[in-house]
């Protein structure tokens, strides 16, 4: 068994939302399918990122709080950015789901902090 040197699950989760956000808003750009160049973008933005959502994982982060985080973060920057780039609204309703959807990704991380995961339990 080889020791390797821990690594944070940080910069790969971080990357895999750029590249999910970006997936998605070019997705939206492609516009049914009329500018099928956008749809490189959306494959590869989207097979990038779950690729990065399986080192994150590989490198010790629990399965609910990766993908939790992946997504929530990802359902707030796509709504912010579909907002700033083809000027889609938010009314007051989507704009308190959002709000929810932060509060949420954060008592999941501070949850995820307050008991042992299984691993460290069998250790």
């Amino acid at each position: 068994m080889t020791d390797r040197p821990h690594r944070s699950p940080w910069p790969p989760l971080l990357i895999a939302i750029a590249l999910e956000v970006s997936a998605t808003l070019s997705l939206r750009a492609a516009e049914g399918f009329t500018h099928p160049l956008w749809l490189i973008a959306v494959v590869a933005g989207y097979t990038g990122s779950l690729w990065l959502l399986s080192v994150v994982l590989d490198r010790g982060m629990p399965v609910g709080v990766a993908y939790g985080i992946w997504s929530a973060i990802g359902v707030v920057l796509t709504a912010v950015l579909g907002t700033v780039l083809f000027g889609e609204t938010l009314g007051t309703v989507q704009i308190i789901g959002v709000g929810a959807i932060v509060i949420g990704v954060l008592l999941v991380e501070l949850g995820s902090h307050a008991r042992p995961t299984s691993t460290e339990v069998a250790s």
